[in-house]
């Protein structure tokens, strides 16, 4: 992938997350194909597992929109923005439960976002409401370059009632953001 990026044959960025994949695959053993998924900017595992087509992510990557998948037939749906799908995560909830769907939504969100009043907002909604969503976090300790912790605090991974919680070590980079070690 990183040959791709550099020969400019992928147009944009592509930010892979190795090192969570057992997590992820023992999440999604309880995510169901009629559910919705929310990921976040490093979500081409997310949408594998979810059912995207695999020629559907390569070929998004390749046309630069490695971070904005969204499939509304496979109900996927991603943000680049850090949070951005919080919101809209919880509007899906709420639909879902206002017409009495047999449906439930997971939200992705990483440490750094799971740090924002936006992430906490959205999970005490949720819970006040009993909403169908489960907020699942990904912490890599990193808020892209920089360690969580020091940016933002010690991270609080208690469990809300509607609450996942991960740790892992990230093994791939992101590629195509430059970063410099002596910033």
């Amino acid at each position: 992938m990183r040959e791709a990026v550099e020969d400019r044959v992928v147009l944009g960025p592509v930010h892979l997350s190795g090192g969570n994949e057992s997590q992820l695959i023992e999440i999604f053993r309880d995510v169901k194909r009629g559910d919705w998924c929310f990921a976040t900017y490093r979500s081409h595992y997310h949408g594998l597992l979810h059912g995207l087509p695999e020629e559907y992510v390569f070929k998004e990557i390749l046309a630069g929109r490695s971070m904005s998948l969204h499939s509304a037939e496979h109900r996927f749906y991603t943000s680049a923005i850090v949070g951005g799908c919080l919101p809209i995560a919880l509007g899906v909830a709420a639909a879902i439960k206002r017409n009495e769907r047999d449906r439930h939504v997971w939200c992705f969100v990483g440490d750094m976002a799971a740090s924002a009043g936006t992430f906490h907002d959205c999970e005490k909604y949720a819970a006040r409401n009993d909403l169908p969503i489960t907020f699942v976090i990904e912490d890599n300790g990193m808020s892209t370059y920089t360690p969580t912790q020091e940016a933002w605090g010690p991270h609080n991974p208690d469990r809300f009632p509607k609450r996942q919680y991960y740790c892992y070590t990230q093994t791939e980079p992101h590629i195509g953001a430059k970063h410099e070690a002596t910033l």
